[in-house]
């Protein structure tokens, strides 16, 4: 008489009075949905963080250009001149400069070190090109300096500029497959958490029908619980994995290739859309596992 009391009290406070609040599978659900989320965050931040170095990259880029000048050290000053005559009559240049040996040594420093004697070298000579944005006609260009300075190479920076574009974006689609696979392994996890309470409360399930009980509304109590659970435990992965990010180092402190990895500005409310998707992904695995499961138990 206990039981069914309690039962049918269920009844009127709410379907999920009938799913114990602790246990197994609350504790599972709980952890399963906070890493999960805290794994979402590093990949929403890889995936933002790789689109805006894309964008640096194709912006840094774009518009710049070098022309390298390879001649004997008796004709290079001559061909320096030719090279900046062409420059002049050339549409779409905005402005050019020859680098000097200070910059050259700061170039090629990363590869050779600091000692490196720039004037003892026979390097050639480098002119960086600023275009406008409407560009420059790349193909005509090089043949005016093939005709007025042999040894000049122009280099519109296109073969670096495309494979660097194109790793980035290869990055962020990576972040939002990984985005996907979490937030499946996550459906996964809850769809065995929620198949293990409704197998452990069988006995309560068979009471419920014996009362008149409906599945819809065995299955609610177990949705609304799981659902209640992902959605805590996805909060709470979240606040922590934005804390994280907030920790790492910046780009400007570091100086390294991948400490720009986080938020900056309004993309700091990109977290905030994962727990409402984990509240809704525990929803449709606990309805999806509790209809099938009901199914089987008779």
């Amino acid at each position: 008489m206990r039981a069914t009391f309690a039962i049918l009290s269920a009844e009127t406070t709410g379907p999920d009075r009938v799913v114990p609040p602790t246990g197994f599978t609350a504790r599972l659900t709980l952890v399963t949905a906070a890493a999960m989320a805290f794994l979402a965050v590093f990949a929403l931040a890889l995936s933002l963080a790789t689109g805006r170095l894309a964008d640096r990259w194709a912006d840094s880029l774009a518009r710049s250009a070098t022309i390298r000048i390879s001649a004997p050290p008796e004709q290079m000053e001559a061909q320096v001149a030719a090279v900046q005559e062409v420059l002049k009559t050339t549409p779409g240049i905005e402005s050019s400069r020859v680098l000097d040996d200070a910059e050259m040594k700061g170039l090629l420093k990363p590869w050779f070190g600091p000692d490196l004697p720039v004037d003892a070298l026979p390097l050639p000579k480098l002119i960086a090109v600023t275009e406008t944005a409407e560009g420059v006609d790349a193909e005509g260009l090089r043949l005016r300096l093939q005709a007025e300075a042999p040894g000049a190479i122009f280099d519109d920076h296109t073969r670096w500029r495309r494979p660097l574009v194109a790793a980035a974006e290869r990055l962020r689609m990576l972040g939002l497959m990984s985005l996907l696979l979490i937030f499946g392994a996550m459906a996964g996890m809850i769809t065995l958490a929620a198949q293990a309470a409704l197998a452990a409360n069988g006995q309560v399930i068979a009471t419920l029908r014996l009362v008149g009980a409906k599945d819809a509304f065995i299955a609610r109590a177990f949705v609304r619980r799981f659902t209640t659970r992902g959605l805590i435990g996805a909060v709470a992965g979240t606040v922590l994995g934005m804390v994280a990010i907030a920790l790492l180092p910046s780009a400007e402190a570091a100086g390294g290739f991948l400490t720009g990895l986080g938020f900056s500005g309004l993309s700091w409310l990109w977290p905030l859309i994962i727990p409402p998707i984990a509240a809704i992904v525990a929803f449709a695995a606990t309805r999806f596992a509790a209809l099938r499961m009901l199914r089987r138990i008779r």
